[in-house]
């Protein structure tokens, strides 16, 4: 029986105490976790999902990720991501995010960006082998902007990391969300109660491996917070961005 291709898909959760920030809000890591396992499960309706693609050695990974909010799901409240997407060539697929409120109320939008790996050889893998997503790509509109081009980052103050057991995903590689776990603690508690993260940007660049160092390169000298983690030769694993904003001006939004 052939598996039922809706263009969009949605999700309904909700956010409980453990789960939030000091100010009461999903955090970028949670959010990010969420929009993973909404694009599994609708990749899981298609029949592209991991199940089907590992037993050829495949597997879906983010590129890119772009997040950008008026406001965040709140502690106790339920919260709905939809999903679907843009577009693909042979390379990409475009998947967008809608995050609303229990009531309804739009909270904001994530544009991501995935490939397809094999994952003994590493090499990216020609999607248009799966011809149906012509016909699934969506017209929902993501208003949110594109993702940006990342820069490296000078950082006379750089530190080193070691990625370890904690970290690995099914992959024996460094899970996607624990770089942004790693990004996000590189700004003091103080900066974050006073200031709403507007939008947040990662570009994945090369993965990081159990054990071995890395640097990390942060600019926090304006709110517009530049990072990097690099290895020691100065390749980049992958470029962020966290575009801050004053809470008392997120209040009045």
């Amino acid at each position: 029986m052939e598996q039922q291709r809706v263009k969009e898909y949605s999700h309904r959760y909700f956010l409980a105490p453990g789960e939030c920030t000091p100010e009461g809000e999903m955090p970028i890591t949670l959010l990010l976790t969420r929009i993973i396992e909404v694009a599994t499960e609708h990749a899981d309706m298609w029949n592209i999902g991991y199940s089907t693609l590992s037993a050829d050695n495949q597997t879906w990974v983010l590129s890119r990720v772009s997040i950008e909010m008026t406001q965040y799901p709140r502690v106790n409240r339920k919260y709905t991501f939809h999903t679907w997407v843009e577009s693909t060539n042979r390379h990409f697929s475009f998947r967008n995010f809608e995050i609303c409120d229990q009531d309804g109320t739009t909270l904001g939008y994530a544009r991501t960006i995935w490939a397809v790996i094999d994952s003994i050889a590493r090499e990216i893998v020609d999607i248009s082998k799966f011809t149906f997503l012509k016909d699934v790509v969506s017209e929902h509109q993501c208003p949110i902007a594109t993702p940006s081009r990342l820069l490296p980052v000078t950082d006379e103050h750089a530190q080193t990391h070691c990625f370890k057991y904690c970290d690995l995903d099914i992959n024996h590689h460094v899970n996607s969300v624990r770089y942004v776990e790693l990004l996000m603690n590189q700004l003091p508690l103080e900066r974050y109660e006073a200031c709403f993260v507007k939008r947040f940007e990662i570009a994945y660049i090369r993965e990081c491996l159990y054990n071995v160092p890395v640097t990390l390169n942060v600019d926090s000298s304006t709110d517009d917070v530049r990072l990097e983690i690099a290895d020691s030769a100065g390749a980049s694993h992958c470029r962020a961005r966290i575009l801050l904003e004053p809470r008392n001006l997120q209040a009045n939004d």
